[in-house]
């Protein structure tokens, strides 16, 4: 029962941490990439649609993203997810694709991001936290109705306290990374 329950906390935690950097890969830093566009959705017939699953895209400038809709009729909707979105880019349409210019990101911009970044890996954070939370309630329970010693449910707490400080520890290296990404020049 106890290695269920840290077997359940850890996957939960290794999801937390798989989350965190999909968040970080969304947030823009120098060079623009195709996972700049991951969180960006598109309402395409009726349904709202990722456009990652709508197009195709190619970073052949430092600056700039070609996205090739696999569906002409959606290009519309793609150019006005992309302006709409929190990217602050104005796409150009031509009929065929879609250019997306970014601009150089300013001094002011890029502390922005780092403010972004750093409220995405707290709620990271807070999450194996909760996970960690509620392992530590079924331990407790167990421990209460008796399925489990005291010191079984005590050596259960400490290695959840491992598992926690290993995946936030995870989230911390994630942050230091991607904050001196965003601060280089």
């Amino acid at each position: 029962m106890i290695e269920e329950t840290l077997l359940e906390a850890e996957e939960k935690m290794e999801k937390a941490v798989t989350v965190a950097k999909e968040d970080f890969a969304s947030i823009r830093t120098g060079r623009p990439s195709p996972a700049t566009f991951n969180k960006i959705v598109a309402e395409y017939y009726g349904t709202l649609t990722p456009i990652n699953q709508l197009a195709s895209f190619q970073v052949p400038e430092p600056r700039m993203v070609v996205v090739s809709p696999f569906d002409k009729g959606s290009m519309q909707a793609i150019e006005k997810a992309i302006r709409e979105s929190d990217l602050g880019v104005n796409p150009a349409n031509d009929g065929t694709i879609i250019r997306v210019v970014f601009p150089d990101l300013s001094e002011e911009r890029r502390k922005e991001y780092v403010k972004v970044v750093r409220t995405k890996a707290e709620d990271g954070k807070i999450s194996i936290r909760n996970v960690r939370r509620h392992a530590k309630d079924a331990i407790d329970k167990a421990v209460k109705a008796g399925d489990i010693g005291e010191d079984e449910g005590r050596r259960a707490q400490d290695e959840l306290d491992e598992l926690t400080h290993k995946y936030t520890g995870e989230i911390d290296e994630l942050l230091r990374h991607k904050e001196s990404e965003l601060l280089e020049v």
